[in-house]
Formats: C-alpha cells, structure tokens, sequence
C-alpha cells in the first residue's frame, strides 16, 4: 500500500514544533487519525517507522514533536525538557494536543482519534486519558504508569490499552498495581497486556545500550497484535484489516 509523508511545522504557543503526517493515498475516504508520541530521544526513525506502518493499515497518522525544534540529539537538553514536561503536567498535555489538533484538521481524518505513545510517549498519553481527553483510546507501549495526577472517577473517556514489558525494572510491580488501582477506581475502560522476559522498550530495534532496555521480538509482535485488535475495537473491523506486520 503507498504511503505518503509530509513533514509539517506548528507551534505549541511559543515552541515551533516539527512532526511527520503519514497516511495512504490508495483511496480517498476519509478514516480514523492516530497521533503517534516518540519515546526519550525524540522524534526518530522507530517512531516515525510506527506511524508508517499504522497508516499502511488504513490510518491517518501523525507522529508529533514533544520537545521543539532543536532539542532531539542534545542529550542535556533532552533530559531537561523530559524533566519540565513531566513536572507540568498540563504542559505536557497541551503539548501533544497541538499534534493532535494538526492531525484533526488533516481533509483524510474523519473526526474519529486516538494516540499511542512509547516509552515517554505512553506516560504522555496516559496523562491525555486521565485529564479527559475527547479520544476513542490511548494505547501506552512500555510506558511509565506512575503518575502525580490520579484519575478521578468518570474523568476518563478514551479506552485504554497498555503493553508492558514483566521484567521492564523502569516500570516496577508497585507501579503497574498503582496503576491497576486507579483505573479501577476512575472505572476507566482499561486493559493491561505483560509481556513474559520483556524489559523497557522492547519494540525498539535499535533499542540504546541502557541497562533494563532491550528488544524483544516476540514481545513487538505480540504487541502489535494487541494494538491492531485494539485499533479495530475502536475503529470498527472494516476500517482496519485484520492482518498487521
């Protein structure tokens, strides 16, 4: 299926920002939008990778820029703006927001949205669902569960996925149960998927030489199973095919 990029430059009040729309122009119909969030290092080829193969499966896709122009590459800018974002939590969802509002505005998205995010992405897409995002479902990909600003109840509307790695020492046990009882608390539309002798980012093929982070073929592809299912419970079997690779 051909896929066509466009690179395109917006702005989060005062941040220019620069992301990758992805999608098929094999038809016309309009169809779903997924704003797809990087993990640490910014926006990058795994990412960018991600949001091509969910638009060769029907999908308008838009992977964002979390940090602006300039900061992806500079490690001590990187770790500073991960830092800011994750202690403003509003900040950070106003953030993906804005790529979430370009990717709206695409003439092929037809209102309906959701958002996956890896590694800082997940956590980032967690906090949209918490603080009430208008999305049909966040999916969070070895994402950080921990958070500073618990659901509260009827506050979450988007269903969620979440794909964990068991051994990811980043995301402990006690934040997983943490996690598992603020969903239940908010009565959130949740399910959670553990991935046997996966650690932190395990859908990351050229994951960095960071102790607790590895690729785990297994676990990327089960866990892509789990996000097209995912996608197609959203979306509706029709609109997404059922096989994905």
């Amino acid at each position: 299926m051909p896929i066509k990029t466009e690179t395109s430059a917006y702005r989060d009040d005062g941040t220019q920002l620069t992301g990758m729309l992805a999608w098929s122009d094999a038809t016309h119909m309009k169809r779903p939008g997924v704003l797809v969030i990087h993990g640490g290092a910014g926006l990058d080829d795994h990412v960018r990778g991600r949001a091509r193969r969910l638009a060769e499966h029907g999908l308008v896709t838009f992977a964002c820029d979390m940090y602006g122009d300039g900061i992806a590459g500079d490690r001590e800018r990187v770790m500073a703006r991960i830092k800011e974002l994750r202690e403003e939590p509003g900040k950070l969802c106003r953030r993906a927001l804005a790529g979430l509002d370009l990717l709206a505005s695409h003439p092929l998205v037809d209102g309906r949205l959701a958002a996956i995010g890896y590694c800082f992405g997940g956590m980032t897409v967690l906090e949209l669902a918490r603080q009430g995002a208008e999305l049909s479902g966040v999916a969070s990909v070895h994402g950080s569960l921990s958070t500073a600003n618990t659901a509260v109840q009827g506050a979450v509307k988007a269903k969620i996925l979440v794909c964990h790695g068991a051994l990811d020492p980043h995301v402990p046990a006690a934040h997983v149960n943490a996690f598992v009882e603020e969903m239940n608390a908010a009565q959130a539309d949740w399910q959670l998927v553990v991935y046997g002798r996966a650690l932190h980012g395990f859908t990351h093929e050229n994951a960095p030489a960071i102790p607790g982070v590895a690729y785990d073929a297994i676990a990327d592809a089960r866990s892509s199973v789990a996000i097209l299912g995912f996608f197609r419970e959203l979306f509706g079997p029709s609109q997404i095919p059922a096989n994905y690779s």
